[in-house]
């Protein structure tokens, strides 16, 4: 298999670049900027050259797109343009490579539940309603109708929950207070968490790009959310930390703006489409993704 990678100089794409690597799969990393590897499998590619010639892309199965500005910025007014302005650019990218290409390949196309909107009682599956009323909805869905308008391939709508690993993305954040003793519940502790553990998110766009009868939305979330309390509870439980120390809704407010909205606000997403079509999760559970990500820090502690 040869896989083209947009964004993979981001957390979730160099995690996506190792796994392919570790298969002996050939990656061509797609950037604005030229970068040097000495790995045999990989290529480094800019926008730029594909602009000039796609045949750098020959025979490449799929095309993951995941560029995109970070949104763990405060979202002033100019931030929150190149968040939107940045997906959208990315995907006009692709469809002018694609468009060109003469065997086209499956595109997986970022995007984030943040499509469904905020509640603390509905569940949301791939069929469920939109409920695009705040900047990170609007931002989904705009990303997801330019990918869906690019014409004669497949197209996977990858819904990203909150992504848990060692290494980036929230995960060292939100474990960081529990070290020092200062965990407990952030806001009102019952806004849900719709979280998938890193090594599932890679092996599950793979699985999304071998399953050819897979195409439209895909939440890509652990089959079991949690609430923000349950989520600080286990975590203290298994980093053998006390848990009473919350932080009120009032300070993140202060602090970050309205980007607080992605610590306060959540939903319950469940994978309807992964779990039909036979995707096995390693870790189904967040007692089994925090022992994973915690084992050595727990032995540390004991």
């Amino acid at each position: 298999m040869k896989v083209a990678i947009a964004g993979g100089t981001g957390f979730i794409g160099k995690h996506l670049t190792q796994y392919f690597l570790d298969k002996k799969t050939t990656v061509l990393l797609i950037s604005r900027q030229k970068h040097k590897s000495e790995h045999p499998l990989i290529r480094n590619i800019t926008w730029e050259e594909l602009e000039k010639s796609i045949k750098p892309l020959e025979g490449v199965d799929a095309i993951v797109n995941l560029a995109g500005e970070t949104i763990n910025q405060r979202w002033t007014p100019k931030a929150k343009e190149r968040i939107l302005q940045s997906r959208l650019d990315s995907v006009e990218r692709v469809r002018s490579i694609i468009e060109r290409m003469e065997n086209k390949p499956v595109l997986i196309n970022a995007s984030a539940v943040g499509i469904y909107g905020s509640s603390e009682s509905a569940s949301f599956t791939e069929d469920s309603d939109l409920n695009v009323n705040d900047f990170l909805s609007n931002v989904a869905d705009k990303w997801e109708a330019a990918a869906e308008l690019i014409p004669d391939i497949r197209v996977v709508l990858l819904r990203i929950g909150v992504v848990l690993a060692k290494d980036g993305g929230a995960f060292p954040k939100m474990s960081l207070p529990f070290k020092f003793g200062l965990g407990g519940r952030i806001g009102s502790g019952k806004q849900l968490l719709s979280w998938i553990h890193i090594r599932d998110l890679v092996r599950l766009i793979e699985f999304c790009i071998e399953k050819e009868d897979i195409e439209g939305p895909v939440n890509a979330t652990a089959p079991q959310p949690v609430t923000n309390d349950e989520f600080g509870r286990q975590l203290a439980k298994f980093m053998n930390k006390p848990y009473g120390f919350p932080l009120p809704s009032f300070v993140l407010k202060l602090m970050f703006g309205e980007m607080s909205m992605l610590l306060l606000e959540g939903q319950r997403v469940i994978p309807d489409v992964a779990i039909n079509q036979g995707f096995q999760f390693h870790f189904p559970v967040l007692e089994m993704a925090l022992k994973d990500l915690l084992d050595p820090e727990i032995k540390a502690v004991k």
